[in-house]
């Protein structure tokens, strides 16, 4: 069997690629997490691969605590930035092919069509920097591999939709932003479109979220209307939220939509559209 590192093994898309490899027979994934490995240690890295010799790394690990990065600037670098390199110039050494994720955060957010892999990122918030910063080291040292950008991403474990979910069993109001646009995508979703990249040699860098656009207040009301809930949800801008917000808020793009551009160009592999995807998810919890 193919063996495939999985890194950040135990987050919300590391499980997800786990549940899709499950049944295939074919490959076998290598679960890692910072206790298995530390992604920001170069010799580690180069020893745990090397030992393992993957045909493939799907890079789920990061510093996705967007606040948090703000004021942990060092420690969103060394994840974000040298872990991918780390992993990159690893995997050029073994001859893997090298998945990394990425996100939407690359952009400053003030676009009015979707973006594709073609536009210029311009990173507000250290996040998005320290992402940036990756992607870009993952071409400079990585000989065959895919960068995926994806959004909004839930799944098993910490996201959005448990929290609203949660929120809705004590409050009868819950307060969402609604000036910020984007596409909410399921980390199954994701890993299916990772699984039909890797066997490829179709590499470059790719968008993949889950079709169609919303914002955070209304993507809270299908949430609340499919799972029965009638906690009602009131609308407001980022600026009210971040004036009832303590401590750093990092700036959010307020336009996240991207635009699955190359895999549309290149393969015939779609996303459901969001609200599909989070009808299965809800069913299913």
């Amino acid at each position: 069997m193919k063996k495939i590192i999985v890194t950040g093994a135990n987050g919300q898309l590391g499980r997800a690629i786990n549940q899709v490899y499950a049944s295939d027979n074919q490959y076998e994934c290598v679960n890692t997490d910072v206790k298995d490995l530390d992604i920001t240690d170069i010799d580690a890295v180069l020893r745990f691969v090397g030992e393992i010799k993957p045909y493939a790394i799907i890079n789920c690990a990061a510093h996705t605590n967007v606040n948090g990065c703000e004021t942990d600037v060092d420690n969103a670098y060394r994840i974000n930035a040298l872990g991918p390199r780390n992993l990159s110039i690893a995997a050029t050494r073994v001859g893997a092919k090298l998945m990394h994720v990425s996100t939407d955060y690359v952009f400053d957010g003030h676009a009015d069509t979707p973006y594709t892999e073609f536009d210029m990122p311009n990173p507000k918030a250290v996040y998005g920097k320290t992402k940036l910063a990756g992607e870009n080291f993952v071409k400079e040292f990585a000989k065959d591999y895919f960068i995926i950008r994806t959004a909004w991403l839930y799944g098993d474990g910490k996201n959005f939709v448990k929290t609203m979910l949660g929120l809705s069993e004590t409050q009868d109001t819950v307060t969402v932003v609604g000036d910020q646009l984007g596409s909410p995508t399921s980390a199954n979703e994701l890993a299916k479109a990772i699984a039909y990249l890797l066997p490829t040699d179709n590499f470059g860098l790719f968008h993949g979220t889950c079709e169609g656009i919303t914002n955070w207040a209304d993507f809270t009301r299908e949430i609340y209307r499919l799972a029965g809930k009638s906690t009602e949800v009131i609308t407001v801008t980022s600026a009210e939220y971040e004036k009832n917000t303590t401590g750093v808020v990092a700036p959010r793009p307020p336009y996240s939509v991207l635009e699955n551009y190359m895999l549309k160009l290149t393969t015939n592999h779609m996303f459901a559209d969001w609200e599909k995807a989070i009808a299965e998810y809800i069913r299913n919890m």
